[in-house]
């Protein structure tokens, strides 16, 4: 069981990060961190990412009850997609929520990342799929996100935004940084007349590159 003192402090710092880096806008966005491997910590409802206290965050079993939380600081609605996450990937610990502006912009438009556009995007991702629309605070997103669990490290959501999962927090942000860098590469490329993709003979050779250093 990790230190649920340094796990609520690590989560505050994240939400100042991604509120400093206009991925959230007021209350946008969640975040949570899997304490032991029937809990968890998440972000409260209708606090802003930016200006969350420690004691703010609150304490949920994998089924989604409530185990602590200050009073008028409840869970957000939105963790259910969190915990299918937990559920599906028992070596994820980490769960971030976002609204980065490019990315969500392709969400929106219903577009995937898929471009193979560069070396790091391949090596992250291979690509960023689109999980098609649910409605918020219900079981359609968790269920939507679902097939793209075990493939993927990051994945759009229509409409929505995008969700990054990882073995720590400090990775799965990392993540969400990179799916935004991804997406504003390929709207600014594009604004250029269009990315010049890798061929397949330069991704292939790029796949046997990263096999042999695994």
């Amino acid at each position: 069981m990790r230190d649920e003192k340094i796990v609520r402090e690590e989560i505050c710092e994240i939400g100042r990060r991604m509120y400093g880096r206009r991925m959230v806008a007021a209350n946008d966005g969640n975040i949570s961190v899997r304490l032991s491997e029937n809990e968890l910590i998440c972000t409260p409802t209708g606090v802003s990412k930016g200006f969350m206290k420690p004691e703010q965050l609150c304490k949920l079993d994998l089924s989604g009850k409530v185990l602590e939380m200050s009073e008028g600081f409840g869970p957000s609605s939105e963790v259910k997609m969190h915990i299918r996450v937990y559920q599906k990937r028992p070596d994820i610990a980490a769960v971030v929520h976002a609204h980065p502006i490019f990315a969500t912009s392709f969400a929106v438009m219903g577009r995937a990342l898929d471009s193979p556009i560069m070396p790091e995007v391949i090596v992250n991702f291979g690509k960023v799929p689109l999980a098609p629309y649910g409605t918020p605070s219900t079981a359609e997103i968790p269920d939507a996100i679902e097939p793209y669990l075990t493939d993927y490290q990051a994945i759009l959501l229509e409409s929505h935004g995008a969700l990054t999962w990882a073995r720590d927090l400090q990775t799965a942000y990392m993540k969400m940084e990179s799916v935004e860098f991804y997406a504003e590469l390929l709207y600014r490329t594009t604004q250029l007349g269009g990315p010049r993709v890798l061929d397949e003979e330069k991704r292939k050779r790029l796949e046997e590159v990263i096999g042999t250093q695994k």
